[in-house]
């Protein structure tokens, strides 16, 4: 188990350009599974879920090479598709949530697609009715093991399109269910789809490849079914949730930082958000700069006055991938902020670690924390913690990096699941920050 050592309350500075987003790229990695032909990916993060993913698509066949540090060629000409029943292929699945997106393509391909219950994030349950209920009305036929927890799904006949309404606007869900649809036989129609950026670089890539897409970047998607997809080029979006953890940490250090080639347009809502809680964010052409908050910042109220209430929900809302960093720079703001986590049911139960460090944070419920800004009068302090997931962990090193003291943060494979070479970018902010294997 690794662990970071750090050294807090230093102020940084300088440029840092965000990674490629990590979770677009566990949906396009999948989706090369669709064709035989040759597909080129770049900006690709050097992330733990991503190569995980990577080495599980070897392992089933598909032909892996390594271009440049961020940019690979998948070709699927050659899967063994026997590897899906075997003892490795649990073993590999198991350990990645992401990996329940093979079982579309596959599904749209060969027929069958099976997967064992994925793992990732301890944030609460995360049901997957809506891939399957999706592959259901799709025309597959549906099995699980409870003994093994094991799911399959065949459809030896093909699948035909069909209406659907999802009951969730499940992210993977509707990947899942968009790259098991273009294969099929007619036209299928998805309500309620999500949306998000990721979807709809997705959505892109496979109308590059051949398929038939229409409505991309609203909850209702048309697809109508092809034959066979070709081979593309696809470069994956900068990742907007690590854009939002730049800004949290230089609003939580008070430093002067600018984060390179956001992508603008596919923010959303993030950069108006962070602005409730006072943070100032300059456009700067197709950069951020975040200057340095000498005098702080102040949390907003709404207009009659009531206290900011700031909580996720699916795009365009606010991702709740950010509620945590959120959180984090509630701390030492000026006033009062309520956090809701509606979406997940576990994920604000880091704070204690926050509280442990002098944070003033009321814990209403699982969903809901009430934080009382300490206007950058009382540092946190510095202590020592467990990163329980990828979100909370980053949060808890921005808290360190502003606390006085030295603090450590264990369980660090958490955080580098998706963030790549966290330590070695914050150092050359002027970060102290020391990896211990």
């Amino acid at each position: 188990m690794g662990t970071f050592q750090i050294e807090g309350g230093q102020q940084l500075s300088g440029e840092i350009e965000p990674q490629g987003a990590k979770n677009e790229a566990l949906q396009i990695l999948c989706a090369v599974l669709l064709t035989s032909e040759e597909i080129t990916i770049s900006n690709v993060p050097d992330i733990l879920d991503v190569n995980k993913l990577i080495q599980l698509l070897k392992n089933l066949g598909v032909k892996v090479k390594k271009l440049k540090s961020d940019t690979y060629s998948f070709k699927s000409d050659e899967l063994d598709l026997n590897y899906l029943e075997s003892e490795q292929f649990k073993i590999d699945a198991s350990g990645l949530r992401g990996s329940i997106m093979i079982v579309g393509p596959l599904l749209a391909r060969f027929g069958k697609g099976y997967i064992p219950r994925p793992g990732g994030d301890k944030i609460g349950r995360r049901r997957l009715d809506t891939h399957f209920e999706g592959f259901i009305k799709l025309g597959a036929e549906f099995r699980y093991n409870k003994e093994e927890r094991f799911y399959g799904v065949e459809a030896p006949n093909g699948l035909k399109g069909e209406f659907m309404l999802l009951e969730e606007a499940s992210v993977t869900g509707t990947a899942n269910i968009i790259m098991a649809a273009v294969l099929a036989d007619g036209t299928t129609i998805i309500y309620n789809a999500a949306c998000e950026p990721y979807l709809q670089q997705l959505c892109v890539m496979l109308n590059e490849m051949g398929a038939k897409i229409n409505g991309v970047g609203s909850n209702l998607l048309s697809i109508e079914g092809v034959k066979e997809l070709q081979g593309c080029k696809h470069r994956v979006l900068p990742d907007m949730i690590e854009i939002g953890s730049w800004i949290g940490l230089a609003a939580m250090t008070r430093s002067e930082i600018t984060i390179k080639n956001v992508r603008w347009d596919m923010l959303g809502i993030i950069p108006t958000t962070f602005r409730k809680l006072g943070i100032t964010i300059e456009r700067r052409e197709d950069d951020i700069h975040i200057p340095a908050h000498t005098n702080g910042y102040e949390v907003q109220s709404f207009i009659d006055g009531s206290i900011m209430n700031i909580s996720d929900a699916p795009w365009p809302g606010f991702t709740p991938d950010l509620l945590s960093i959120l959180l984090v720079v509630a701390t030492q703001a000026r006033g009062s902020v309520l956090i809701h986590q509606k979406m997940f049911e576990s994920r604000l139960f880091f704070v204690d670690k926050l509280i442990d460090m002098g944070a003033k944070i009321i814990l209403c419920d699982p969903h809901r924390a009430t934080v009382i800004g300490h206007d950058f009068k009382s540092q946190l302090k510095a202590t020592t913690m467990t990163s329980p997931d990828i979100r909370a962990g980053v949060s808890l090193l921005i808290a360190a990096l502003s606390a006085k003291g030295t603090s450590t943060i264990h369980n660090i494979e958490q955080i580098d699941r998706g963030y790549e070479n966290i330590d070695t970018r914050l150092r050359a902010l002027g970060a102290h920050i020391e990896r211990i294997d």
